[in-house]
């Protein structure tokens, strides 16, 4: 919390003493009281960590950006076409930020570690379904019976034979009460399968290269999450691929939430919000991995985000970026913790008090204060389904371990900003120094092409860069024809390209 700034002499109940002599006192800057910290100065820092965190693209870059995004959906055409396991007709979700950010939901204990600048320049996660479930009449049926909360089991008879038939092999089996045998769709082996169907066509596609083609620098799995980091010209791409489950609606379990009042009552339709969501690859504590998903939200967080302001979207991010390397071992609160404080406070507070661009320094300081006394309580509400507590499994030792790096935060936010914009530099001049790298040894970029006919031109390029520039940190939704990967099928939020 800050100190107010205080009054000059002359107003309130001391007036009548000070008012004779003539004299006033001068105003205190606005301070926090915890470190001391000047406001002003913490508004400055913020606003220096977004300036440098900030990346704008050329019309090279926008072209490199679509060139990537162009190879791995026809990567994954290709890998509909091995089996025809996926969906011919998929809807993927593209999210600007890659699992480690936070974007989405999920363990990030077994994820290998990966940095910007020195891995790569740009991240971003694809939802991939695997399976799609999108019947608005038909009422979206769970099996909650053996997972916790904002967890579920999936089984195959919720879909046809020749689903059933496809994905047996990625499934456990149990004997139904009926006596039929019961098929319960597993991410552990459906990720098995996805990394191995990919690794299966990039082999293909690497005994023929074509010009202009992305480099494909590394292929990893972590878990359940396939991440590809591509190279096109001098830039690099992060990619974690997430094979998902995908249904439109609304989940039974976070129907109560749709009653309550919330930020966004206004801004948004519901329709926008409940739209759908997904089962992805990742279980509870105590869950079984083989058979267990967990909900997410992630198309409606995209929605949600519209109504956040830009100051506290800022404070968001530059505490993100402090609490990422402070407290990455041992693994208990992720990104995505905080994204859902940041939403729970969204709820609590006034619109008018969020949306002032001179408070994104109290917004910061509320942040650390909000994460510290979620790990002290260990509650953190799972923002669409608030009864699943994401903190309750934390063990006491690890608690205290994480509350006292937060301690240390809260008593000079103003040096770890500092830390986390030299970080986000460095980040930047590694970029730099590959560009002009690559620059001065001719890596082959996607634009030296311009005979190739399948190669895109130059209009591309300065329509991407036109999206990239009016819609900053919206995140992309992806509609695909595996056997039409030449036609752009991208929406940035309501807007259709």
């Amino acid at each position: 919390m800050a100190a107010p700034v205080a009054n000059k002499a002359g107003s309130g109940s001391g007036s009548g003493s000070s008012s004779g002599s003539g004299s006033h006192k001068p105003a205190f800057p606005e301070l926090d009281f915890r470190s001391g910290a000047r406001i002003e100065e913490l508004n400055k820092l913020i606003q220096e960590f977004t300036r440098h965190d900030q990346r704008e693209y050329d019309d090279q870059r926008a072209l490199e950006i679509h060139t990537a995004k162009d190879f791995i959906f026809s990567m994954l055409g290709m890998v509909q076409k091995l089996d025809q396991k996926l969906p011919v007709a998929n809807e993927y979700l593209l999210l600007s930020g890659g699992v480690r950010e936070g974007v989405v939901d999920l363990d990030l204990d077994e994820l290998n570690v990966y940095a910007r600048g020195t891995d790569y320049d740009m991240d971003f996660t694809l939802l991939v379904p695997a399976l799609k479930l999108h019947d608005r009449n038909q009422p979206v049926t769970l099996d909650m019976r053996h997972s916790a909360l904002c967890h579920s089991w999936l089984s195959l008879r919720l879909f046809d034979e020749g689903t059933i038939s496809k994905w047996r092999d990625c499934c456990t089996v149990a004997d139904h009460a009926s006596g039929a045998t019961n098929y319960f769709f597993s991410p552990i082996k459906v990720a098995e399968w996805f990394y191995d169907s990919i690794r299966v066509v990039l082999s293909e596609v690497q005994k023929k290269p074509q010009r202009g083609m992305p480099r494909v620098d590394k292929v990893e799995k972590s878990g359940t999450i396939l991440s590809i980091i591509l190279g096109v010209g001098s830039s690099r791409m992060l990619y974690d691929i997430v094979p998902v489950v995908s249904f439109k609606g609304w989940p039974a379990v976070a129907q109560s939430w749709l009653m309550e009042n919330h930020f966004w009552d206004g801004k948004i339709t519901e329709e926008e919000v409940i739209s759908g969501f997904y089962l992805v690859p990742a279980c509870s504590h105590k869950g079984k991995k083989d058979n267990e998903w967990r909900l997410s939200f992630a198309r409606s967080e995209v929605q949600l985000k519209k109504c956040i302001s830009s100051s506290l979207m800022q404070a968001y991010q530059a505490c993100k970026a402090i609490i990422i390397k402070l407290l990455s071992r041992p693994k208990a609160i992720s990104p995505y913790h905080l994204r859902s404080m940041m939403l729970w406070a969204c709820d609590r507070l006034p619109a008018s008090y969020l949306a002032q661009e001179d408070c994104a320094a109290h917004f910061l300081l509320g942040l650390i204060d909000d994460l510290q006394h979620c790990l002290v309580n260990k509650m953190c509400p799972n923002y669409f389904i608030p009864q699943c507590n994401m903190l309750e499994h934390l063990g006491e030792d690890t608690v205290m371990l994480h509350a006292r790096k937060l301690s240390s935060v809260r008593s000079d936010p103003a040096e770890h900003l500092r830390t986390a914009i030299e970080h986000v530099k460095a980040a930047n001049r590694l970029t730099l120094e590959l560009q002009r790298r690559g620059s001065a040894t001719s890596i082959p970029s996607p634009q030296s092409d311009g005979g190739d006919p399948n190669q895109p031109d130059d209009r591309l390029a300065k329509k991407l860069q036109q999206l990239v520039t009016e819609n900053p940190g919206k995140s992309i939704s992806v509609f695909i024809n595996p056997d039409d990967v030449t036609r752009p099928h991208f929406r940035i939020d309501d807007k259709f390209f």
